[in-house]
């Protein structure tokens, strides 16, 4: 019988068995849709795996992606990632047998993607991209090398007061109308990183333009990567737009480089995530927010920073409902975050750009990496503020007599001068090390 069967035979058949394998041709099942609820499905589709990218086919040819987010029984549930339009029970569905992917490279510089990584500035990707898995573990604790690199953003009361580290995550807070993303702008453009990766998350479809044009600037977009999911997307969409653009950056990072990711806002993030959450069952719990957004944030949050590699500096903003910066999102990113900048609508009432709250702001890493002499200088410029501000009101009404109180005489001398130093235009720019010195030209006159 051995004889009878010829050795090449077998080879070949080999060689067929281990490429379908390494195709996945085998778990590349057919179901189709029993249940249609919204964007919600389900199907009978036999070892599908959480995460699982399917693709719903309708009756005119159209290819509807989605992804298995969990089981009932033996029945799994998928979300459309696009509009529903054409699904209907009886549809058919293909497992690839893979996650969701976005397509990375040098190439994508000064391009402006979709949560799939597909072009939308009217460009066709170009160069050698690969594809890489949307959902990756973070870098291993023990081996994160410490941040001992001051980062500069060019935006003067950051760099002063609230230094950044290369490698560190820090979140800006505020509520709407602000100036979150003009800051994000101000750093995207002078920041001193090799690559930017910017996600607009949930965000108004007028104001990416103006973003993009405005904000960022011809300069900003050449060293940058912009991923863009807006407000009138399905759910889904809008969660893998920050995994989408925290992937891009892992890219450049492991290429050595030090990459800025920016995202506005981590709040819309969360607010899709619950409502992906609640489609499929699960229990709403402090204002709605589902089990499975505080489980997603430090999963994506904790992706940014160092490694053996490169860095990502990240800066995510919260958008505070309400004004309320104890809300939960706001609370739990503060709690991952290596610090928080606060903006104030009563600083940015009174024109004062950027209106960051240097006493409600914190940089956990401040201490670290600024020296004594900036220490000292960034220290005495918060008890000024905080002394005028404590004394603002007997000032304002003449009830302050000049010279009882020589802490409040110098706060309100040194009044326009702070102030001059905390603000700045949005096109203008100050390296650290001259950040730094202004500070202590301050205090050691002020002394």
């Amino acid at each position: 019988m051995e004889e009878l069967i010829d050795e090449n035979y077998i080879k070949d058949l080999d060689s067929a068995v281990q490429e379908l394998l390494s195709k996945n041709e085998l778990r590349k099942w057919t179901g189709y849709v029993n249940k249609v609820v919204g964007l919600l499905l389900e199907a009978k589709l036999p070892g599908a795996m959480v995460g699982e990218l399917c693709n719903v086919i309708t009756d005119h040819g159209d290819v509807k992606p989605a992804e298995v987010v969990g089981f009932r029984g033996d029945t799994s549930l998928l979300l459309l990632l696009v509009d529903g339009k054409g699904v209907h029970q009886g549809s058919k569905i293909v497992q690839t047998g893979r996650p969701i992917e976005v397509l990375v490279g040098d190439s994508l510089l000064g391009r402006i993607l979709d949560a799939f990584g597909n072009p939308i500035d009217g460009k066709p990707l170009e160069g050698n991209l690969v594809p890489r898995a949307l959902d990756a573990p973070p870098p291993e604790a023990y081996g994160r090398p410490r941040i001992d690199t001051v980062f500069s953003t060019g935006v003067r009361v950051i760099d002063g007061l609230l230094t950044l580290g290369v490698g560190q995550r820090i979140g800006i807070f505020s509520g709407s109308g602000v100036g979150k993303s003009t800051t994000l702008g101000m750093i995207a453009r002078y920041g001193d990183a090799d690559i930017n990766v910017i996600a607009l998350v949930g965000e108004r479809g007028r104001e990416v333009q103006d973003f993009i044009e405005v904000s960022l600037g011809e300069e900003g977009l050449k060293k940058s990567v912009v991923i863009v999911a807006t407000s009138d997307q399905p759910a889904m969409l809008r969660v893998k737009c920050l995994f989408a653009a925290t992937t891009i950056a892992e890219y450049f990072r492991d290429q050595g480089k030090n990459v800025l990711l920016m995202a506005d806002s981590v709040t819309r993030l969360a607010m899709a995530a619950r409502d992906v959450g609640l489609s499929v069952g699960e229990p709403p719990t402090m204002k709605g927010y589902t089990p499975s957004v505080f489980a997603m944030l430090p999963r994506i949050l904790e992706r940014s920073g160092r490694s053996k590699a490169g860095a990502i500096t990240a800066i995510y903003t919260v958008l505070v409902e309400g004004d309320d910066f104890n809300e939960p999102i706001a609370d739990a990113a503060r709690g991952i975050l290596d610090g928080h900048i606060i903006l104030s609508r009563a600083i940015a009432a009174k024109n004062h750009f950027p209106s960051v709250d240097v006493l409600s702001s914190v940089s956990r890493l401040f201490p670290e990496l600024a020296n004594k002499e900036h220490q000292d200088s960034a220290g005495f410029m918060r008890n000024m503020i905080a002394t005028y501000n404590n004394a603002e009101d007997l000032i304002a009404i003449g009830a302050y007599e000049k010279g009882s109180d020589p802490r409040i005489d110098k706060a309100v001398l040194l009044k326009p001068v702070i102030d001059s130093f905390l603000q700045q235009g949005i096109y203008e720019t100050t390296g650290v090390d001259e950040t730094i010195k202004l500070i202590s030209t301050i205090y050691q006159k002020a002394k």
